[in-house]
């Protein structure tokens, strides 16, 4: 599953997520305290046309960059828990239910083009 974000002032200027990203990215988000919780729950199912404005685009870039970036030199990564790691995925698929949080994390460099189109978007729709 993946998720795309179209710039709400130029249908050509996208970015996408896969599932294993956006899981751990929505958690990072939800505690940068920009959104509702509903809206970021609602942000986790794809096709469903959430609108971000400009705004709030730009507060999660800016908050993203200065925030939680530097908890993460660009070899490290970030899991939903908002726990780093400097482990790098090996794409294991960790089937145990105890187990099961290691499989979505997000990196620095991921992070950073997210923060990036945030920063340049006039807000975003995320299929």
């Amino acid at each position: 599953m993946s998720f795309t974000f179209i710039d709400m002032g130029s249908e050509n200027y996208e970015f996408t997520a896969n599932v294993w990203n956006w899981k751990a990215a929505l958690e990072v988000i939800k505690s940068l305290d920009v959104l509702s919780e509903a809206m970021v729950r609602q942000m986790g199912y794809n096709a469903l046309g959430i609108k971000v404005d400009r705004e709030e685009a730009h507060i999660l870039g800016e908050r993203i960059r200065d925030r939680i970036l530097p908890q993460l030199a660009p070899n490290k990564r970030m899991f939903a828990d908002l726990s780093v790691t400097d482990e790098p995925d090996d794409g294991t698929i960790y089937r145990d239910e105890d187990e099961q949080w290691r499989n979505y994390s997000v990196g620095h460099d991921w992070l950073k083009d997210f923060s990036d189109f945030c920063l340049r978007s006039k807000g975003f729709q995320i299929f």
